[in-house]
């Protein structure tokens, strides 16, 4: 088992109107993921309203705050026990036999428009073996066609704009990597997180978006920026693209400062706990009980 020690910390300066928000910066509560403590504060005397989407365990928090200074904080203890699977074991899934709640994860949607990577998915994917590895193919291709590169897009960069543009942040990476696996009918979808185990050269530490893939009856993890340690990410949400998870979206005047994030690795083996590592296996988050061969 792995548990993080995960704070969040978010500064505002908001004008004289006032300004609505709605954070998703909660940990999930899902079958691989438990929420063993958590504190949510604000510096302004405003009275929250906290609620959970029921398709996708997505925990959203809306407020309306005053004119001034708003300091977000949110901490929480979190224990991940996840499944690990041989690549080689796993298979896609065809459309036909996808569970309902999986196939809006096939269509285009705004900032992943698989329609337009058809042809290119094809030419450069399709002749390979269905399975994992294909998608790790995606991934692979997607790594070594995109730079990662700081502020180098925008809250409207979409998967053909990285295309185009070949740099990017985790979250164009995330949205590139997705539109290829729904132009072969494989469902993808955005999730995110906080990076754990990111290189400090890339920056302090921070959000992170990454990609989950339906193979084998399950939601599989992959890290097409390849900048964290997949089995050290806290899930905050999922949806079909960065549209649905923001991590905060803001109505009216407002001036963001640089988050402060922090998440810790519990190392006491004789109590269970083990450091994240990254892994050769399948990583996925519906919960088992394999170990990592790795």
């Amino acid at each position: 088992m792995i548990r993080i020690e995960l704070q969040v910390g978010l500064n505002f300066e908001i004008d004289q109107a006032g300004a609505d928000f709605v954070f998703n910066i909660h940990a999930a509560r899902t079958a691989a993921q438990t929420i063993v403590a958590e504190r949510f504060e604000l510096s302004q005397p405003v009275t929250p309203q906290m609620y959970t989407d029921a398709a996708s365990g997505n925990r959203y928090l809306r407020l309306h705050a005053l004119p001034g200074v708003l300091r977000v904080s949110y901490a929480a203890t979190v224990d991940l026990v996840h499944h690990f699977a041989k690549p080689d074991q796993v298979a896609e899934v065809p459309v036909q036999h996808l569970p309902p709640e999986v196939i809006a994860y096939i269509y285009p949607s705004r900032y992943c428009q698989s329609d337009l990577f058809v042809n290119l998915a094809m030419s450069t994917f399709g002749g390979l073996a269905n399975g994992y590895s294909r998608v790790l193919a995606i991934e692979d291709w997607v790594r070594k066609n995109v730079t990662f590169k700081s502020r180098s897009s925008t809250t409207t960069t979409s998967a053909i704009d990285t295309l185009n543009s070949k740099v990017g942040v985790c979250r164009d990476f995330a949205h590139l990597m997705i539109a290829l696996c729904r132009a072969l009918n494989i469902p993808a979808r955005f999730a995110t997180g906080t990076d754990y185990g990111a290189d400090p050269t890339l920056g302090p530490p921070d959000f992170q978006a990454y990609v989950e893939v339906y193979l084998g009856q399950r939601w599989y993890i992959f890290d097409p920026s390849g900048t964290g340690i997949p089995m050290g990410f806290i899930r905050f949400g999922t949806g079909r693209d960065a549209a649905d998870v923001s991590f905060a979206t803001i109505f009216g005047g407002v001036r963001t400062h640089v988050p402060v994030i922090s998440a810790l690795a519990l190392d006491d083996p004789a109590h269970g706990f083990v450091l994240p590592q990254r892994c050769a296996d399948a990583l996925s988050t519906d919960r088992g009980v394999d170990t990592c061969q790795a």
